[in-house]
């Protein structure tokens, strides 16, 4: 059985729930995914399911061949599974696939921030903006060290590029699953900008 979809997120909304309650939703676009492959552990070393979502512009002969008359998908994605039994290439796979109150785990690419000092990258309290230190209330301060090591650790906290990572977001709630326009109302924030690329799987902690 397939334990996850590939979708994009459209954006944040809000519904009202029991109570009148309102409730923070991010509102995700869910396949309809197909399945392009299926990889077995005799053959593969491992069980897992490839899913085509989206339509490409322009692919190579390649690409063409791979999904063969499937259709031309823009992103291809593997899910592990514990085994391939009931599941075809050429299944469909779209929103049916989650429940109301479930819970799931989102995976997408954080917004990228460009390249950043380390007060906003990680924090740091910059320094004094006394005793004629004008122009340091920003800077790292001294990353190195004497005679030993005589060199900067690596992992260092210093400025650089920040954000654009993958992120896994666990345990968001279900709040609605429509199954009628394959869309997923998750509650809480989901990782990435609007019309990212996202993995939706089913959390292991609702079993």
């Amino acid at each position: 059985m397939m334990n996850g979809i590939i979708g994009k997120k459209l954006g944040m909304t809000q519904v009202y729930g029991e109570g009148g309650k309102a409730e923070p939703v991010t509102v995700l676009a869910v396949g309809p995914c197909t399945v392009t492959m299926l990889r077995t552990v005799e053959k593969d070393g491992y069980a897992a399911a490839q899913l085509g979502f989206g339509k490409a512009k322009n692919l190579a002969k390649a690409e063409k061949g791979h999904t063969k008359d499937l259709g031309e998908f823009r992103h291809l994605r593997e899910f592990r599974l514990e085994d391939t039994a009931g599941i075809e290439v050429g299944a469909k796979i779209d929103a049916g696939l989650f429940n109301d109150g479930e819970l799931i785990d989102v995976t997408g690419t954080s917004k990228g921030k460009g390249f950043a000092g380390g007060v906003k990258r990680h924090g740091f309290h910059g320094g004094p903006k006394t005793h004629g230190q004008s122009d340091r209330h920003r800077a790292p301060g001294s990353v190195g060290s004497t005679t030993t090591p005589g060199r900067v650790y690596p992992g260092t906290r210093m400025a650089g590029h920040m954000g654009h990572e993958q992120v896994t977001v666990r345990c968001l709630k279900v709040v609605k699953a429509d199954k009628e326009k394959n869309l997923l109302l998750v509650r809480g924030a989901v990782p990435g900008a609007k019309n990212g690329l996202i993995l939706i799987k089913k959390s292991k902690k609702s079993k």
